[in-house]
């Protein structure tokens, strides 16, 4: 998913929350999927009514450097005063200095859930491909979840999955496996693709 230099600027939005899988598609986003005359928008959805989390440590996020992958991780717990968004543009700021990023908050839009929300938005703000993290087999309080209309007795799928299959633009769903161990992609056209780190 490398692009050359001479490509033009797009819009990257990675889904931005306190999590580590989170953590895993900023990541790969600024491995992967951006250069530096692209936009990078760290994009959060305030929903007052959703688990909140109660992580000790906020996020960790492998950086690059030289090509190659090293750890660094933000230092500290997940506190008020804390501002997971600013940290990660901070860690944005560190690894590609010249990339553009910005922050959005959007609350949740009444008569929305939270992947509609991400796609209405994806639109407003022209954004070109989607990134973000993905975690199988959890409890959907810290992803989200989204059942299909009309499903009685039809199963949640997550957020990841239904902007995957409903999403004008590129939306890549991200795992990431282990500080080393590379990424697990899923898009339209890539299911369970593994790229090493």
């Amino acid at each position: 998913m490398e692009r050359k230099a001479t490509a033009p600027p797009r819009r990257v939005m990675v889904v931005a929350d306190p999590t580590r899988e989170s953590a895993g598609a900023l990541q790969y986003a600024l491995s992967h999927a951006v250069l530096e005359h692209d936009e990078l928008i760290l994009f959060f959805v305030e929903n007052q009514n959703t688990w909140r989390n109660t992580f000790t440590t906020l996020l960790k996020i492998p950086s690059i450097a030289s090509a190659a992958i090293a750890t660094m991780s933000f230092e500290g717990t997940l506190e008020e005063d804390v501002d997971f968004l600013e940290e990660m543009k901070n860690v944005c700021e560190r690894v590609q200095p010249k990339l553009r990023v910005r922050v959005e908050r959007v609350a949740m839009e009444e008569g929305r859930d939270k992947a509609n929300t991400i796609l209405h938005q994806s639109d407003v703000l022209g954004v070109d491909i989607i990134v973000i993290g993905q975690r199988r087999k959890i409890s959907m309080d810290i992803l989200g979840s989204y059942t299909w209309p009309g499903g009685r007795g039809v199963k949640a799928i997550d957020t990841a999955d239904y902007l995957i299959e409903n999403s004008k633009r590129t939306c890549v769903a991200v795992q990431k496996k282990g500080l080393d161990g590379g990424y697990l992609l899923n898009s339209r056209t890539l299911k369970n693709f593994w790229l090493l780190a």
